[in-house]
């Protein structure tokens, strides 16, 4: 890539090919004339906005790197989207009744986004799915309808069940999904004292379960949901109580992000069946809920693939509605309303993290303190004749050639027969070698596994300013692939390959495996960045980390204390002049923050220090007027981003 005439050749066509952008961007993403990453978060049907214009505005506003973008337009559309679909299938498939989701608060809590989304599934009605007392607390205070809808999931105590309960006497359809057997006790105790009549939903252990790294949260070992045998004593206990008419909802769920679609059609179909049957027994349950699962397309390959799916959201509602309804025509029983739990894909696309480049560490670059004379050590002279000679040589042959003579300096350095510096010569020599053999493959049909494996390994490291355990927690946990590319520079061809590193001192702290067409690739094709006599670069170089809006905001861990980011939320706009404006600016946690979250009170901390300084001066160890501004430095960082500042 690096000759003159492909770096005149590029386009930033190639650009959104190299790095797949119109595949996993959904739309919602691109490339503009001047090399920028753009959004559209109405997809063709309103303005897009210049990721880089976005990033300037936040530093015009004194916001430092890493910066989290949020398009509130795409959470609008996306619910949009969902909704659609399902009202697209309802009406070619002729089902008998209506779709009605829900956002599960836990992919993303954070309030900003749970009342986009409320607003904008207002006129479809859309409810919110809870797991837990806090997200009930929450769902109750932001849900003021009289219509309504709450669906409690998860394992629930006394004080859990006895507030959903309240939620039904403000007029609120709140569903208490019964777990297990002991559940379905304690809410009808409960409801007896309260005097409320509770709506009851039940989840159903199915057998059909998901694919992928969820795919053991369903099935017949799933940690939620009721056997067949246990579903029978659920209706049994009902009867008995004459609380048949309360069962208003039958769940399942079989797992996170599916990525087969053949699982959602068997789902269902199961599901159906038991519907059917219970509702012929007396419980004319008004609902069928189908779970979470709906994926994301986060690599882009459409495939079975794990961080992919192989099927589009219409699809997926096409098969959910005919499947149902087919199965409610068979056993000549009403269709039920349909609600699904998406969360993932309502929230996935709208948020980009930015993160600021500050260096690269290179293998195989000259090292201009190291000179060659004539008495070099026979190890150094026969690398030496191997460079010079390279372009003549065979290169793989080459390249085992180097690899033999660096193995043998690391055995004689072991054994005290080699100095430091010819050791320094010889490795420099080896990684200069073996990126002249890379090259030379450069573009070749056929490349041995040996120079794959070399391209892995010279490999730069680019320095990144975050936290892979704070904004990109399921990479490091569970090797969740995100797109990710630069937002700047792309009118330039890369010239380089690259590793990211986050500034933690964590050997984890790293991401090495990249979205391909094919599979994954160990490196990503990054920019040559240009750096000063003090190692910091020259220019502003940006990457963006796509399809982060789903459990990363949440899920962040404090490691090294570096804590949750800047964040910036974008509107479109059609009076203003650029078609969108920044509505409000959320700054992230500060050194103090941070540090409280672990029980260090600031005040205490400042005595502390001031006690130190105080003695450190009586001993003369220590200018009063030091004291003092080193005091002041200490209350000034305490206010600080926890990031490093360029």
């Amino acid at each position: 890539m690096k000759n003159k005439e492909v770096f005149e050749s590029w386009s930033i066509d190639q650009a959104s090919e190299l790095y797949h952008i119109s595949r996993w961007g959904a739309g919602y993403f691109g490339i503009n004339p001047d090399g920028h990453a753009v959004a559209h978060p109405l997809q063709e049907a309103g303005a897009s906005v210049d990721v880089m214009d976005i990033v300037e505005e936040a530093k015009s506003r004194g916001l430092k790197f890493p910066i989290l973008i949020r398009f509130q337009d795409i959470l609008r559309h996306r619910v949009e989207s969902i909704n659609h679909a399902f009202q697209k299938a309802i009406k070619e498939c002729d089902y008998k009744n209506a779709y009605r989701g829900v956002f599960p608060i836990k992919v993303n809590q954070l309030r900003e986004v749970v009342e986009e989304i409320l607003d904008a599934g207002k006129k479809f009605r859309m409810g919110l799915e809870v797991g837990s007392k806090p997200e009930l607390f929450a769902a109750m205070s932001l849900q003021d309808s009289s219509d309504s809808l709450m669906i409690c999931n998860g394992y629930k105590d006394s004080s859990f069940i006895h507030m959903a309960l309240m939620g039904i006497k403000l007029n609120r359809r709140v569903i208490l999904v019964v777990e297990k057997m002991e559940e379905l006790h304690h809410i009808i105790t409960i409801s007896k004292k309260v005097g409320v009549e509770p709506m009851i939903g039940i989840r159903a252990r199915l057998l059909s379960k998901g694919a992928g790294k969820w795919a053991q949260s369903a099935g017949e070992n799933a940690k939620f949901g009721l056997s067949t045998a246990e579903l029978i004593a659920a209706t049994d206990l009902l009867k008995k109580e004459k609380l048949e008419h309360c069962f208003k909802l039958l769940h399942f769920h079989i797992g996170s992000q599916v990525p087969d679609i053949l699982t959602f059609k068997k789902a269902t179909q199961e599901a159906g069946r038991l519907y059917a049957k219970l509702y012929k027994m007396g419980f004319h349950i008004e609902t069928v809920d189908v779970g979470g699962g709906l994926g994301v397309d986060y690599d882009g390959s459409r495939t079975v693939f794990e961080s992919s799916t192989n099927y589009t959201l219409q699809e997926y509602a096409n098969d959910i509605v005919y499947y149902l309804g087919n199965v409610c025509d068979a056993e000549e029983v009403p269709h039920p309303e349909i609600t699904s739990e998406s969360g993932r894909a309502i929230v996935a696309h709208h948020s980009v993290l930015i993160v600021e480049v500050m260096g690269t560490i290179r293998k195989g670059t000259p090292a201009d303190h190291l000179s060659y004379g004539k008495a070099e050590h026979p190890l150094v002279k026969e690398l030496l004749d191997i460079r010079a000679n390279l372009d003549q040589l065979n290169k793989l042959e080459a390249y085992h050639d180097a690899v033999e003579r660096k193995d043998d300096a690391h055995n004689m350095f072991s054994l005290g027969l080699l100095e430091l510096e010819d050791k320094a010569k010889i490795e420099t020599l080896f990684w200069e070698i073996g990126r002249g053999v890379l090259e030379s493959y450069r573009g070749k049909a056929h490349i041995p596994e040996e120079i794959r494996n070399l391209k892995d390994h010279l490999a730069d490291q680019y320095l990144c300013n975050f936290s892979v355990f704070q904004s990109l927690l399921d990479h490091w946990a569970l090797d969740q692939l995100f797109p990710i590319m630069p937002i700047n520079r792309l009118t330039e061809a890369p010239s380089r390959e690259g590793t990211l590193v986050d500034i933690t001192c964590d050997s984890d702290g790293k991401i090495d495996r990249f979205i391909d067409f094919e599979d994954t690739s160990n490196t990503l094709p990054l920019h040559n960045i240009k750096t000063g006599p003090d190692g910091q670069t020259t220019k502003d170089y940006y990457l963006g980390f796509f399809l982060m809006g789903a459990y990363q905001d949440i899920m962040g861990d404090l490691h090294n204390l570096f804590g949750r980011v800047n964040e910036v939320h974008v509107f479109l706009d059609p009076d203003e002049p650029c078609g969108y404006y920044v509505e409000e600016v959320i700054e992230g946690s500060t050194v103090g923050m941070a540090l409280a979250s672990v029980q260090y009170d600031q005040h205490e901390m400042k005595r502390r220090m001031k006690k130190q300084v105080d003695k450190a001066i009586k001993a003369d160890q220590m200018k009063p007027s030091e004291g003092m501004r080193l005091l002041r430095d200490f209350d000034r960082g305490l206010s600080d981003y926890t990031y490093l500042s360029a």
